[in-house]
Parts: structure tokens; C-alpha cells; sequence
């Protein structure tokens, strides 16, 4: 249980300062970031399957169709919630992309009202009622939909959606993504180089190194996080996965000055109300279910 929420825990402060990682690569365009995310992801990836001896499980997925199509759909939308996130944090708008975060939550339970057919308890539909009320009320406030949050929520929903049905475990299930996409990345890396636009050869030591970071950056927490997933019980989970939004909301604020007025407070305490409400009533009922089990007799 400690392990368990140690790897947890660990998984989601990494996330939540990855916007110091991003930053100091300011200078290098977003989508090359994200390239170099997917190659150095792999390498990465081939050196723990590696040191696991962990391959028998590839032969057999490279040879089901069904198999690789869920995993490309799964890749795609995993590298779109990548570029989003980090052109959002290099444009100035981590605390939009905290946003995303704040309310994935509430979107993984409104994909398994509608894809899965789960039953959703009154409490949950209050939840889900008080972050539209949120969402609404920041589109009103600013003219547009808050769109980097609603990206990042419903991509990495529905990817969390795609890898929750999936065959694979968590370090098969990423490595097949990142082989996937490696083919893509390296083409576009090679086209860059041959059209002398490649950042990567015209940047300092120290940005090459952080490049090259990009994938035990990138693997690491999801490697903790599924390890800690097994460990702890999904209230807790839920619990701790705030420490990552509630970090980048903080960073963008204190440290990079985003704009906070009391108007988007609003449409945030609104937000955060649901996700009391709703990770509350989680946790009452394990408690529930902990001290109270429901027996029933032959």
C-alpha cells in the first residue's frame, strides 16, 4: 500500500512540474519536441523491454490487425494530447492545460455512462452538472470554450477509454504506441535534417540533452503510475491524481505570472467543487463497503 502510493504519488509531481521541462525547451518548436518524444521514447522503452527480457508478447500482436488499428487510434490521440500540452505551457497557458487535468476526471465518467454503459449514482451526475456550470461559465467569461482544457481532457480520456479495454499491459500497450509512431517521427525528424530545419543539430549541449530526456521523461511516470495503480485502491488513486493539475496551477501562477482573475476563478472553484463532490463520495463508499459489506445469505 505505501509502495503503492510512493510510485502513485511520484508518477503525478513528475507530471505536474513537467512545465519546467517544457520551458527550458522554449526555443525548439512544439511539434519537434513532440517528435523527438516519440524516437527517444522508444529507445528508452527497447532498453527496459531489454533488460526485462520482456518480448514474447510482440510477435503475437504485430500479427493481429485489430490489435495495431486500437493501438495507432490509441497513439494518435496520445500524440495529440502531447502537442497540445506542450504548446500550451510554451505559449503561456499552463494554467489552461491544468485545466484539461482538473476535469479529465469527470470526463472518463461521463465515456463510461456513454461507451461502456456504467450507471452513473445521482452524486456523480451533481459532479458532472457542477463542472458543465464551470466550463460554461469560462466560455462565457472569455468568448470561446476553454479549448486546451477540453482537448486534453477528452483526448487523454479517450485514450485512457482505449487502454482500459485493451489487451496489452501498460509497458507493452507503450511500447507498441511509441513503435508505431516511430517510423512517422523519424521521417519527419529525417525531412527536417535534409531541409536544415532540424532544431536538434543547431541547438546548445544542454537542449539536446533535455531532447534526449524526453523519453525517460515521458516513460518513467507511466511506468510509476501503472505500478502504483495495482497496489492502491482506485479512491485513492483518484485522490492523488490532483497533485499533477494542482502543481502545473501553481506553477503557472506563482512562477510564470499567467493571468488569474477573480472571473476564472469562478469558472475553476466551480470545477474544483465537482471534483469534491465527486472523489468524496468515492471515498465514501469504500469506506462504506470497507466496514459495512453487504453479505447475502444462500
Amino acid at each position: 500500500m505505501r509502495k503503492g502510493m510512493l510510485y502513485a504519488a511520484t508518477a503525478y509531481v513528475i507530471w505536474g512540474l513537467l512545465p519546467l521541462y517544457f520551458k527550458a525547451l522554449q526555443s525548439i518548436a512544439p511539434t519537434q519536441i513532440m517528435l523527438h518524444r516519440m524516437v527517444w521514447s522508444l529507445l528508452f522503452l527497447l532498453c527496459v523491454l531489454v533488460w526485462r527480457k520482456q518480448w514474447s508478447w510482440l510477435g503475437d500482436a504485430l500479427r493481429q490487425p485489430k490489435v495495431l488499428g486500437a493501438f495507432m487510434l490509441s497513439a494518435v490521440l496520445l500524440s495529440t494530447n502531447w502537442f497540445v500540452y506542450i504548446w500550451a505551457v510554451n505559449s503561456g497557458r499552463i494554467i489552461d492545460s491544468s485545466l484539461g487535468y482538473f476535469i479529465n476526471p469527470l470526463v472518463n465518467v461521463l465515456l463510461g455512462y456513454v461507451v461502456l454503459g456504467e450507471r452513473l449514482r445521482g452524486v456523480q451526475w451533481v459532479a458532472v452538472a457542477l463542472a458543465a456550470c464551470g466550463v460554461a461559465w469560462l466560455t462565457w467569461i472569455t468568448g470561446q470554450p476553454p479549448w486546451i482544457g477540453l482537448t486534453l481532457a477528452v483526448t487523454f480520456g479517450f485514450y485512457g477509454l482505449m487502454r482500459k479495454t485493451a489487451k496489452l499491459g501498460p509497458l507493452e500497450g507503450l511500447s507498441l504506441e511509441t513503435l508505431l509512431l516511430f517510423p512517422f517521427a523519424l521521417a519527419a525528424l529525417a525531412w527536417l535534417t535534409l531541409h536544415q530545419q532540424n532544431a536538434f543539430l543547431d541547438a546548445s549541449t544542454q537542449s539536446q540533452w533535455l531532447l534526449m530526456a524526453a523519453g525517460p521523461i515521458t516513460a518513467i511516470p507511466l511506468l510509476l503510475f501503472a505500478a502504483g495503480a495495482r497496489r492502491i485502491p482506485m479512491s485513492t488513486l483518484g485522490l492523488l491524481q490532483y497533485i499533477g493539475p494542482s502543481l502545473q496551477l501553481a506553477l503557472g501562477v506563482l512562477l510564470y505570472n499567467e493571468p488569474f482573475s477573480g472571473d476564472r476563478l469562478i469558472g475553476f472553484a466551480a470545477i474544483w467543487s465537482a471534483l469534491v463532490v465527486y472523489s468524496g463520495e468515492g471515498v465514501w463508499r469504500a469506506w462504506r463497503v470497507r466496514n459495512f459489506p453487504v453479505t447475502t445469505e444462500s
